[in-house]
This record gives C-alpha cells, structure tokens and sequence, in this order.
C-alpha cells in the first residue's frame, strides 16, 4: 500500500520531538532550543513556517542576543520552512552556512526486519555507549546530551546494539512519534565497517519502530558523507529536503569548547 509521504512541517516537529533541548522559546515563526552546546539540533533556532515576516531583522537580533546571554555560539538552522529573505539577512550579518544535512524517508515497512543478534534497550548501556564513541561526530558535549535526553523523552524511544560473538560492533537509537520514527547515532566500530552491519541494525530499528506503529522512518545524513548517504539508498531511502546551519565566525571559538 501507497503511503503519502510526510511533509517538511511533519518531518520538522518530529524532529524536535526526538532530540529534547533543556531550554525552549517561541519566537514568531521560530524555536530557539538549546542543551549544552553539543548537536546542532538542539541547540538553534528555526522557523517552523515559512510566512512573510516584516520584523524578521529585529526577531534575528532578539534571538542572537538570547543565545549570547548563555554563552553559546549562535546557530540558525535553514530549512524549507524558513521565512523569506532569511539566508540574505544572515549572510549579510556575517554568517556562513556548514554541515548540510539530508532528510531521508522511507516506509518503515519497506525495511522493517528482526534481527536475534540485536539487543533493544530502553536505555543505553556501557555497550552502546562504547560503540557511539568510536564516531568522530562524538564529542563530550554531545556524549552528555544523549545521557541526559534519556529522561526528557516523551515518546517511545529504544537503543539498539548488535553483538557478534557476544562482542558490540554497530548501534543506533530509535525514536518513536506517531506514524513517524527517526533514527540516529548510528556507528560501526571502525574493525567491522564495509560488512553490512548498519543495514542490519537499521533493518532492525525498523522492526522495533513498526511495533510502535510508525509507518515512516527518516534519518538525517550529512551530505558529505557519501558512504552513509548511499547507504541509505541502498535501503530504498529517499531524499525529502535539506537542512543548513548559518554560524558566525566569532562564534567559531565557542563552537570548539562546546562541540
């Protein structure tokens, strides 16, 4: 059976339901969200539609100015639902775009496989943890955030790990919202890469999110990563948008500290 796939707005609130921020604010069209400074996700501003906004230039600056009271560097992150004229005006402030981002889809049914060697959890262990730190991405900033989200979820969410001869090799965690599942951090340990181990473990996350009636997995994959990326369309994923972080090169310091 044919299912419509989610839109932007859709894909977007499920996006900030699956990564929790400690501090959340409503802006006009935008939510400014921010934890400890480690994934971008949680820790920017976006718009969640895209209307015309005659005070865009004054809302930019309120926002700056809340990130700055925290110490944080300040991160928009740009997306098909941004108000018009918003790339311009932060391009004109000083700002540089970084770490564009795909949105893949596809029907959870479509990958949906249980796998025995695969543990689910509903928290993560020293295994998943151990296995998630052999990502360059994991920085101790966001090591911190994973730990502390555990508790902020209000959704059904899962860990997952997969063992070879009782030895952790790949893990994901899984979130479920609805007919919408996302899936993220997922890692191979670098000695068992390029053997289809993150298919695997994808194949099962699925599993997991189709019992918890989802119909619709996505992912977010940088688009430099050309492995991952065709990894993902070798699963029958498909693009839906694209996502950009607009940064300030003051703020470059900032970044480094936090992560």
């Amino acid at each position: 059976m044919a299912h419509k796939i989610p839109d932007v707005a859709a894909l977007e609130r499920a996006c900030l339901t699956a990564v929790p921020a400690q501090r959340v604010a409503f802006d006009g069209s935008f939510v400014a969200r921010s934890f400890l400074g480690g994934t971008g996700r949680a820790n920017a501003a976006s718009s969640l539609w895209p209307m015309d906004d005659p005070d865009l230039v004054e809302r930019i600056a309120r926002i700056e100015a809340r990130y700055e009271a925290q110490g944080l560097p300040v991160r928009f992150r740009s997306t098909p639902l941004d108000p018009p004229g918003l790339g311009q005006i932060l391009s004109a402030r000083g700002y540089m775009t970084k770490d564009e981002t795909i949105i893949f889809v596809v029907p959870a049914e479509d990958i949906a496989r249980a796998d025995a060697d695969v543990s689910v959890l509903p928290t993560p262990d020293g295994d998943w943890m151990a296995v998630t730190a052999t990502a360059e991405h994991q920085v101790p900033a966001r090591r911190a955030e994973k730990e502390r989200a555990v508790g902020m979820m209000m959704v059904p969410a899962a860990w997952l790990v997969l063992h070879e001869g009782g030895k952790p090799v790949a893990c994901m965690s899984a979130v479920a919202d609805g007919e919408l599942a996302g899936f993220f951090d997922l890692a191979v340990v670098p000695e068992a890469r390029r053997r289809g181990l993150s298919a695997r473990i994808t194949r099962a996350a699925g599993h997991w999110a189709q019992a918890q009636g989802a119909r619709w997995i996505w992912a977010q994959v940088a688009a430099s990563n050309q492995a991952s990326c065709a990894a993902q369309q070798s699963l029958g994923m498909r693009e839906a948008y694209r996502y950009v972080y607009y940064v300030r090169p003051q703020d470059k310091l900032l970044a480094v500290r936090f992560g």
